[in-house]
């Protein structure tokens, strides 16, 4: 992950690695600000899609925070309910983007077959309710030249923090607690903005630790994870509460050390030329069908940027080793 957070008293848009002093325990804070509020309002989404849309966001950053990768991490979800997919990635330089299908139609006999909720509060159970049954999946790719690695569990609890925890509890290689929220706020003109965080924290492996008890490393991680739970979705995306704040707050008793925070944004990898490519790939039938009035518009599914190519251009594209004109 790129570093580049020089301000010391920044609290959004960073990763926030920290240590908790008790053997084998750390963390990272994710805020989310102007990124994620980016993100979102390039689109229309309901605000159950937005928000568990945030949430992805947030959830990637803490995870991407415990990698070490050259490329892009992704997390994405596939079910059957009205909200047929999320995707978020993350690039090791800290670019994030994401977006949401779903069925409009769906999703508002979703919504209105349930509970009545407040004005503006989570929806209850979104996971069975909204995505249904189906699979999450992480990959990072690092590039061509290298094998990608895939982990796949099946949508599983309540919420995406269960579905992650589910995929941790299948994991033999990492132990690990994580709470996550999103919602709108006031900005600093009143109007209202999307912020979102998550706080991880993860056991270490024993040869990091080789000194301590099998019964002192889990009664640590025990405390430590009632402290984590301790924490309010409205204490992980407040902007008057720094990062530094919460997190003494959390584990000042056992001691908490915070390092050099890490900067993530909004940001789009696409690109007329990517565009290009993938119409250069795709049957000249396929290519005519595109066609409106003598050109095509192609929209990108995240950032929602459009590239119009003409009639002349798209019949280059059919021919072999024509380039983009």
């Amino acid at each position: 992950m790129s570093e580049g957070v020089d301000d010391d008293h920044r609290v959004d848009d960073l990763i926030q690695p920290f240590q908790i002093d008790a053997p084998r325990l750390r963390g990272r804070l994710v805020r989310l600000g102007a990124s994620v509020d980016a993100v979102l309002s390039r689109h229309d989404y309901p605000e159950p899609v937005a928000r568990l849309l945030g949430e992805t966001l947030a959830l990637i950053a803490a995870l991407a925070g415990a990698l070490k990768f050259d490329g892009v991490f992704s997390l994405q979800t596939k079910g059957d309910g009205p909200i047929r997919m999320l995707v978020a990635d993350i690039t090791s330089d800290g670019a994030m983007r994401g977006y949401a299908a779903f069925d409009e139609a769906t999703l508002q006999s979703a919504l209105g077959g349930g509970p009545a909720q407040p004005a503006g509060a989570p929806l209850a159970a979104p996971v069975p309710r909204l995505l249904g049954s189906g699979h999450l999946a992480f990959t990072v790719d690092q590039g061509p030249d290298t094998e990608r690695y895939q982990g796949i569990v099946e949508l599983s609890g309540s919420t995406l923090a269960d579905c992650v925890h589910h995929y941790f509890r299948q994991s033999e290689q990492l132990q690990a607690g994580i709470r996550v929220a999103c919602a709108r706020s006031p900005g600093p003109d009143g109007a209202p903005r999307w912020r979102a965080g998550a706080l991880m924290l993860q056991r270490l492996p024993e040869s990091e630790a080789p000194d301590e008890t099998d019964d002192t490393a889990d009664d640590d991680w025990r405390r430590s994870l009632l402290m984590m739970g301790s924490s309010t979705p409205a204490e992980l995306i407040d902007p008057e509460i720094t990062p530094d704040q919460l997190l003494f707050r959390l584990f000042h008793e056992d001691g908490v050390r915070v390092y050099r925070a890490h900067s993530v944004h909004a940001g789009c990898r696409c690109s007329r030329e990517r565009v290009a490519q993938v119409l250069r790939a795709m049957p000249e039938e396929e290519l005519a069908a595109l066609q409106a009035e003598g050109e095509a518009l192609v929209t990108c599914e995240f950032c929602n940027r459009q590239y119009r190519f003409d009639g002349e251009t798209l019949a280059g594209f059919a021919q072999p080793g024509a380039g983009d004109r």
